[in-house]
């Protein structure tokens, strides 16, 4: 189904930079007068309380890691992210339904099930994958925390007793899944070895594209036109 909103995604590595790109994108947007909402991975307020006891307490398997974090996605998708699509706002995701996909296939789920768990979920405008060198990546993450956590590191597949190295392989897994979405999945890939400046250009410009035909809704437009006469007569 169309809605009058658009959906864009963020999506990458851990390390990979896209949050920043997101929130840069989110301010520009913002200033243009756009309306727009954003949302993140594993924020729901109703959820993410069991979602850390759980994991602090060792107590998920692939499938209970999998279901929680689809209750977490389920829980804004209904109260925010749909809501907000149809009346027309631009939504920004940072970590859509391809997360799932990348970790929850590299943690052994089937791939199958975890495609059909999301497939009510609508389709993003825009899905931008923030393609990084794995080194490059996991250098970003290590030089920046103190100490990995359990599930980060994917300790839990119990591929090695180091963090560090676990964390390694495991991301190394998720940007396998990542890079097979480009084609099946149809994301667009931004370079994420490019400075900042030239990766959010990138982004303005792909964005830019994907709200060509947007109309944004009559009280915005109001607004809009309303601020926009009153800098004029300031000048």
């Amino acid at each position: 189904m169309k809605y009058p909103g658009r959906l864009i995604v963020v999506e990458g590595t851990d390390g990979s930079g896209k949050s920043t790109q997101i929130y840069l994108l989110k301010k520009w947007l913002e200033a243009e007068n756009y309306p727009v909402f954003f949302t993140e991975w594993n924020s729901s307020e109703l959820i993410k309380h069991w979602t850390k006891r759980a994991k602090k307490n060792k107590m998920l398997t692939s499938l209970t890691f999998s279901l929680i974090h689809a209750s977490d996605f389920f829980d804004r998708y209904e109260k925010f992210i749909l809501p907000r699509l149809r009346t027309g706002y631009i939504v920004l995701a940072d970590r859509y339904i391809y997360t799932a996909y990348a970790r929850d296939i590299a943690r052994g789920c089937d791939p199958a099930w975890v495609r059909n768990t999301y497939k009510t979920a609508v389709r993003p405008s825009l899905a931008l994958y923030f393609r990084t060198p794995l080194d490059i990546a996991v250098h970003r993450i290590l030089s920046g925390r103190p100490e990995l956590k359990y599930h980060e590191a994917g300790m839990d597949l119990g591929v090695s007793n180091d963090p560090v190295e676990s964390f390694k392989i495991y991301q190394g897994l998720i940007k396998d899944q990542y890079d097979a979405m480009i084609e099946s999945e149809g994301l667009t890939v931004i370079d994420a070895t490019k400075s900042i400046t030239e990766q959010q250009t990138a982004v303005r410009q792909l964005v830019s594209k994907a709200l060509r035909d947007y109309e944004p809704p009559i009280y915005v437009e109001k607004f809009r036109k309303a601020a926009a006469g009153s800098w004029g007569n300031l000048r």
